[in-house]
């Protein structure tokens, strides 16, 4: 049983199986934007979005939060996330859930288990993806068709690893995307970033070359570890007008961009290779340009009609300097590999109180404020001018993302129709 609660409008309502209540005063007339918990620590009324936050708990629940602090609503499943949660149009949440039975755990993460669950509670669609051998894991994305893309771990033993120059022991779980026909449940499309490595370790083994030279491929030896997560996708945003992939590569401190035009077969070619990539020129090799990003997560465009629309946001962690940055990239209306310095930083925003190594992320408001995830700490509103207008601070949990929610979502209308009756 999935447990909701949901703080309503001037009166009190119990549902079957709701965890806690409580009433907050009517806004009827308008947004009004006035301290209500000791958790806000910064509200400046007239400068913060109307845009609700859906934070995203690092645990088992999830809820949706006003500026004021007050939560209007809130989730609380019987799994843990793993470790998104999206609020869909239709006011049904898609999340990635630990599937306990899954042979592979990685620390962060890990899900196995994708689940649909509408405004009553009712499982609609379910999705499992765990096995010894693959695990689904942090995000999944709807495609306009309907088809659900997701991130996954597979696995390449160790002996396959060694035929092609990986230089380590023991097997290795590079990232694949699957894209999966929601009807069917069938898998209809995949991207492996295993048919896309070079290595230059071993001249006698298999997709040796030179890492340098070759850009549109991955170094498969650039960041190997023990346990063999070499690469440790955690994000992935679908790009509808170029038909392309944004996925953030927390391992590698990279972006990749992945075209998605193409056939199974096409892809698992050369026309699958890496289109575009920005943050870490290490990771090729380049010893000369400019390195922005040190762990990064929650790549995604500003949408049409908000300011900096078309931009790529993204929040670096900045792992090493203990220093986290948001920052805002103009990128080229065409991605080519050859183009990747084109990629220009417009603006950023950094503070001396915010850095988290782990999790978090950034979104553009309505306003032309953007909204920022601290994943230890909570959440940041910052204007254009980089004037801090809005903190909201629960070190109790930790927060995986916080999604900006329009008042006029659908989700409110089935809570006011819940009080209306």
């Amino acid at each position: 049983m999935i447990v909701r609660g949901v703080i309503v409008f001037i009166v009190v309502l119990i549902f079957t199986g709701c965890s806690y209540l409580a009433s907050i005063d009517g806004q009827s007339t308008g947004v009004r934007h006035e301290k209500k918990s000791d958790h806000v620590l910064t509200l400046v009324a007239d400068q913060v979005s109307d845009d609700l936050v859906l934070a995203v708990g690092g645990g088992n629940h999830s809820f949706i939060l006003n500026k004021s602090g007050e939560r209007l609503w809130s989730w609380e499943f019987n799994e843990s996330l793993g470790n998104d949660l999206k609020l869909l149009p239709s006011a049904h949440v898609l999340g990635m859930f630990n599937y306990e039975e899954s042979p592979i755990k990685f620390g962060g993460g890990y899900a196995g288990l994708t689940q649909i669950i509408d405004f009553n509670d009712t499982i609609t669609w379910e999705f499992k993806y765990a096995s010894k051998n693959f695990l689904s894991h942090h995000e999944s994305v709807f495609l306009p068709n309907g088809d659900l893309l997701m991130l996954s771990w597979e696995r390449v033993s160790e002996k396959e690893a060694h035929m092609h120059g990986v230089n380590m022991e023991g097997d290795i779980f590079p990232e694949k995307i699957i894209q999966i026909d929601t009807a069917t449940k069938e898998i209809v499309w995949q991207w492996r970033s295993w048919d896309h490595i070079v290595q230059d370790h071993d001249a006698t083994k298999l997709s040796y070359g030179d890492i340098l030279e070759n850009k549109e491929l991955i170094n498969i030896n650039y960041a190997l570890r023990e346990n063999g997560d070499i690469m440790h996708a955690n994000g992935i945003f679908y790009d509808a007008t170029r038909d392309v992939l944004f996925v953030s590569i927390n391992h590698y401190s990279e972006v990749w961009v992945i075209d998605h035009q193409y056939n199974v077969a096409e892809t698992a070619g050369e026309l699958g290779d890496l289109l575009f990539r920005l943050g870490n020129p290490r990771a090729y090799k380049d010893t000369v340009a400019s390195v922005f990003l040190d762990r990064t997560h929650t790549p995604n465009l500003i949408p049409e009609g908000y300011p900096g629309a078309g931009n790529l946001l993204l929040f670096n962690n900045g792992l090493k300097a203990k220093k986290s940055v948001v920052y805002e990239f103009d990128i080229p209306e065409k991605l080519t590999i050859e183009d990747i310095e084109k990629a220009d930083l417009i603006w950023s925003f950094s503070d001396k109180n915010l850095s988290y190594g782990r999790i978090s992320g950034a979104y553009r408001l309505s306003n032309g404020n953007t909204l920022i995830c601290e994943g230890d700490y909570g959440f940041w509103e910052i204007t254009d001018q980089k004037e801090i207008v809005w903190q909201y601070k629960d070190v109790s949990t930790t927060f995986w993302r916080g999604y900006p929610i329009d008042q006029s979502h659908k989700l409110f209308n089935l809570v006011s129709d819940i009080t209306d009756n």
